[in-house]
């Protein structure tokens, strides 16, 4: 058996939100092991107190990752035999990001990195591309990505992953890995949380859309960055490389729960609670998006409800993550509760 170790790994988008937990669990996993970030910005000079890493001990490089000579410059001077490449651009974008960033930038990435004697390269997909605004009931990764994406960013991380897979060449020495986490939250996030408590400081959390009987996939990202790490780790061992290699996980907190009660249990934690709540079902709530949509275009300003939001609030989105647990060896770490605790502590840090 021959197990090597993570001497230095590469985090590509190691900047951003899931990018300081990646970090955060590469140290914790081997604190010998170098770390570097390849990003188009710097790490952030304040960190929460909740990551332990030192910003100063980590190589930093400033590049394009469509760009072959800044990623070939990157890989050499960092010397790593581990590639994680978790770049990608918020929801909400335009489709010429997405397909810049999640196709051209994952192409040119895949090829550098095999040209440069990369072993492990471990791609964030998005539990997303399977979605195509129906129910997901306990899906595993047979479950078929949709011929009609829902949206441009699914529909091309979806299209980055086949890529990841189809580069998976064991004979070279060059082993990939898809992990496609589902509704990723905790400290740094700038969306879902902060978002959350925007809604209650608005007074409009009494508004909720469809029953709240859809169950719902969130987790936490110390979880998602810890499944990198097993996956990192699975690919350099030469007994388990080749069987968890070229294949895709689906990566949750293994406790799907009803779509809102994430974020009741924020607005809860604030001292925040609605004595009554108006439910806005589905079919009236989709109507309402495509009406914001249409006023929004003669406003030229961006809708604050579309029929898209609303399909993924609405919709049961729960996935098996018996593969991860088997053959990777993932277990959630931390709970959702737990994982609320820590972003809200976060939220109330002063940064």
């Amino acid at each position: 058996m021959v197990v090597e170790n993570i001497e230095s790994v590469l985090l590509i988008g190691g900047a951003g939100f899931l990018g300081l937990h990646l970090i955060e669990q590469f140290f914790k996993n081997d604190p010998k092991t170098k770390i570097s970030v390849f990003d188009v910005r710097p790490l952030p000079e304040k960190l929460s107190k909740q990551f332990t890493f030192d910003p100063k001990e980590i190589d930093f490089f400033k590049g394009d990752l469509t760009n072959e000579s800044d990623v070939k410059n990157a890989i050499e001077k960092s010397k790593a035999n581990v590639l994680v490449h978790s770049a990608s651009p918020m929801h909400g974008g335009k489709t010429e990001i997405y397909q810049k960033v999640n196709v051209e930038g994952t192409k040119n990435i895949l090829k550098v990195a095999k040209e440069s004697g990369i072993k492990a390269f471990v791609y964030t997909s998005s539990a997303g591309v399977i979605f195509n605004g129906q129910d997901i009931h306990n899906a595993d990764e047979t479950w078929p990505i949709p011929e009609v994406p829902m949206d441009s960013y699914n529909e091309t991380k979806a299209i980055a992953e086949d890529m990841v897979l189809k580069a998976n060449d064991p004979k070279s020495n060059f082993y990939t890995i898809a992990l496609r986490p589902a509704g990723i939250f905790g400290p740094g996030d700038r969306q879902l949380v902060p978002g959350l408590r925007s809604v209650a400081k608005l007074g409009q959390s009494k508004f909720q859309l469809g029953d709240n009987n859809n169950l719902f996939d969130w987790t936490y990202a110390g979880n998602v960055a810890d499944s990198h790490v097993l996956a990192a780790n699975k690919i350099l061992d030469s007994t388990t490389a080749e069987k968890v290699s070229g294949e895709t996980y689906f990566i949750t907190n293994d406790t799907p729960t009803y779509f809102w009660a994430l974020a009741r249990t924020v607005w809860k934690a604030d001292g925040h609670i609605d004595k009554k709540v108006i439910v806005l079902q589905r079919p009236v709530a989709i109507l309402a998006g495509y009406l914001s949509e249409f006023f929004s275009k003669i406003l030229k300003k961006e809708p604050g409800l579309t029929p898209f939001r609303v399909k993924i609030v609405c919709a049961y989105r729960y996935h098996s993550i018996e593969k991860a647990k088997e053959l990777l060896g993932y277990t959630p770490n931390v709970d959702i509760e737990e994982g609320i605790k820590r972003t809200l502590q976060w939220m109330d840090e002063d940064l």
